[in-house]
């Protein structure tokens, strides 16, 4: 079905009557008739009583009402999330943990407004398997996790390696998780190290799939918790929290995964931006790892 006459249908339903509909619609109110009439053959059915007072919709017409909206609401959707916005030549989505734009994806994002203006950025923030089934399905462009998953078409590389410390808002906090705990899960490799090196603790009263949920609850209610160095090192400099020296650290690497046919130019600035934030020195060498060209545009 044409949206357009979706559309029509439901500015008449505003408006109240055709002339209205045809005066925000900008045509005239024959082209507002024939549109309605074109609809109503579609369905079968006749969609609005026409009276001097207006216009009223039938019991069909209010069955459809329903489904006309949801029609144009999906169509807008579609259009938000792979359409290329005017005054753009391109559209690139960007996916990362929530940690890994705090300090690093928030960074980048200005970095690359500033070296490709003329691209259009969308923005998302997921754990590993949507960031991944994004990709997977095209509905993402580039994603920064810290386990991805090896997939045909996908390039994986590492951007920098994590460092995963015990951080408590006591100062003298012991270097193992004590009552008020926070458990975040930072995936499958961090649960079997935290396994290995605390093999009595028989589990937190708080766990959390997102660090920085995690953080915040530490930070307003007290406790501790293992995040990322770079994440908490502002907190530790206000004294807010402290670093548990005496605990063990884990180091956790942090990837970058994109398709292997992709347009070489626009993802080549923002792998190269990417890697220059996370390793200076591996500017030079991300330019050379980047897959080579195709005819796909950025979508």
């Amino acid at each position: 079905m044409d949206t357009e006459l979706a559309r029509t249908f439901l500015t008449v339903v505003t408006a109240g009557n055709f002339i209205s509909a045809a005066d925000r619609l900008h045509v005239s109110q024959s082209t507002v008739s024939t549109r309605i009439h074109t609809l109503e053959d579609q369905l079968g059915c006749t969609l609005f009583v026409r009276n001097k007072a207006g216009t009223t919709l039938t019991s069909a017409g209010r069955q459809f009402q329903r489904h006309a909206a949801t029609l144009v609401r999906t169509i807008e959707q579609a259009r938000h999330d792979i359409g290329i916005p005017e005054g753009f030549s391109g559209t690139l989505v960007v996916g990362g943990r929530i940690g890994l734009w705090e300090e690093f994806l928030l960074q980048w994002l200005p970095l690359m407004r500033e070296a490709r203006p003329e691209i259009s950025i969308r923005a998302e923030s997921g754990l590993e398997s949507a960031l991944m089934q994004g990709l997977v399905e095209g509905r993402m462009d580039i994603a920064v996790m810290y386990t991805p998953q090896s997939r045909p078409g996908l390039k994986i590389e590492q951007l920098f390696e994590e460092k995963l410390i015990l951080v408590s808002t006591d100062p003298s906090g012991e270097p193992e998780p004590q009552p008020g705990y926070v458990y975040v899960d930072w995936g499958p490799e961090f649960y079997a190290r935290h396994s290995v090196c605390f093999p009595n603790f028989g589990g937190p009263s708080l766990t959390a799939n997102i660090g920085w949920l995690g953080l915040q609850h530490v930070l307003a209610n007290g406790g501790s918790g293992y995040f990322p160095k770079r994440i908490v090192l502002p907190h530790l400099k206000a004294k807010r929290l402290n670093v548990i020296g005496s605990a063990p650290a884990f180091s956790m690497p942090a990837y970058v995964v994109y398709p292997l046919e992709c347009d070489h130019d626009l993802f080549g600035s923002a792998l190269e931006i990417m890697h220059r934030i996370a390793n200076p020195k591996a500017t030079a060498k991300a330019g050379k790892t980047i897959a080579k060209p195709s005819t796909r545009k950025a979508r």
